[in-house]
């Protein structure tokens, strides 16, 4: 990489946006990308679904991520100078280790028709951008894929099948933009056991690729050494860049129940619990927030070979607005989830309860990446 990322993923943007959120930065409001650009921020991330809407059309929420509104959000990105990430989900829905649903469209798919699917989309999505004048800087082919992708034909240890269908996204965006660099993500950033085993396997297997993408969350992943020392252990290993692809760090702990208008019961609840922050090195502080993403970016650049490349803050503008929760009733039945549906990121946003900038961002301006 030629310059230190400093990213955000803004999927809900675009929905946040349509119900009226606003943003501050000491007062005055602003376009939320415009304010992000003037913290230094460089690059936006983007994720994409198949088909997010049930089969008689109802939304699945969080964005609800079509390639419509994706492409809508990538040439607003794109004309204003910033890279973009984009991160294809395959599913019509939220992907990571607890759950890999492949796409309504393509249940009874075998495997071979899947492998096709996987490329055919991929050319697609791939094509429509750059006719849209949004393409992409770095595509990710599947998101937190630390126990496959396809459930369950490419659920791991099936390393054989999870491979083919990785692989057939990466020839997909080589047959539209051939130099495109390609990152694979999983999750558990402290895990080094994990991205040993998983690795391995892909690379005896599978297409090359460029980056490794790591989610870091400090509550659920593991100390701050643990992700240092797998960075720097994988980075020697397979010898390639790294990018923390999700990483974020509570603010408070102040309830936001009033923002989102919805009952008890139908709260999602703050992602993070009092049991889990007892996990976490710095407080749930504004202080702590700012101190975390120094600590973050420090660690990055310790990376021999200056192959620690940069980081994606996760929905840093998710702020509590009535209306944009993580599911909906529609998706929940897609995911057999029981719910509820509200918002719980709102207080790991960079942006408080308001739409204030906060000021984790100026340390995120001031880093000399």
């Amino acid at each position: 990489m030629n310059k230190f990322i400093k990213g955000v993923d803004l999927s809900t943007m675009a929905e946040l946006e349509r119900l009226g959120a606003k943003y501050y930065n000491h007062g005055v409001e602003g376009d939320v990308l415009d304010i992000l650009m003037e913290y230094g921020i460089n690059a936006v991330r983007l994720r994409v679904w198949h088909n997010p809407y049930s089969e008689t059309g109802e939304p699945y929420g969080a964005g609800t991520n079509d390639l419509a509104t994706t492409i809508q959000m990538a040439k607003k990105v794109r004309s204003k100078g910033l890279d973009f990430l984009l991160d294809i989900h395959y599913s019509d829905f939220w992907t990571d280790p607890g759950k890999q649903i492949k796409p309504k469209a393509w249940k009874d798919y075998s495997v071979s028709e899947l492998e096709q699917a996987m490329y055919d989309y991929t050319v697609e999505v791939m094509e429509a951008l750059v006719k849209a004048d949004a393409a992409p800087t770095m595509v990710q082919v599947g998101n937190e894929l630390s126990n496959g992708i396809l459930w369950p034909e490419g659920e791991v240890p099936n390393y054989d099948n999870l491979a083919r269908f990785v692989s057939a996204g990466i020839r997909g965006v080589k047959a539209v933009i051939p130099d495109m660099p390609i990152m694979i993500h999983l999750d558990n950033g402290g895990n080094n056991e994990l991205y040993r085993r998983w690795f391995d396997n892909y690379c005896q297997r599978g297409e090359d690729f460029d980056v490794i993408g790591l989610s870091y969350y400090p509550f659920w992943h593991g100390s701050l050494d643990s992700l240092s020392n797998n960075m720097k252990d994988i980075a020697k290993r397979y010898n390639k860049e790294l990018i923390i692809a999700e990483v974020s760090m509570g603010y408070t702990m102040e309830d936001y129940a009033s923002y989102e208008k919805l009952g008890p019961e139908e709260r999602k609840g703050m992602a993070t619990k009092p049991s889990l922050v007892e996990k976490i090195e710095y407080p749930m502080t504004k202080q702590g927030q700012s101190d975390f993403m120094l600590d973050i970016m420090k660690r990055l650049k310790e990376i021999p070979e200056n192959k620690g490349c940069g980081f994606y803050y996760w929905e840093p503008a998710w702020i509590p607005v009535a209306g944009s929760g993580w599911a909906t009733e529609a998706s929940l039945k897609y995911m057999q989830d029981k719910g509820p549906c509200g918002n719980e990121w709102a207080n790991q946003a960079l942006f408080d309860y308001e739409g204030n900038a906060l000021p984790a961002l100026e340390v995120i301006r001031d880093f000399k990446g």
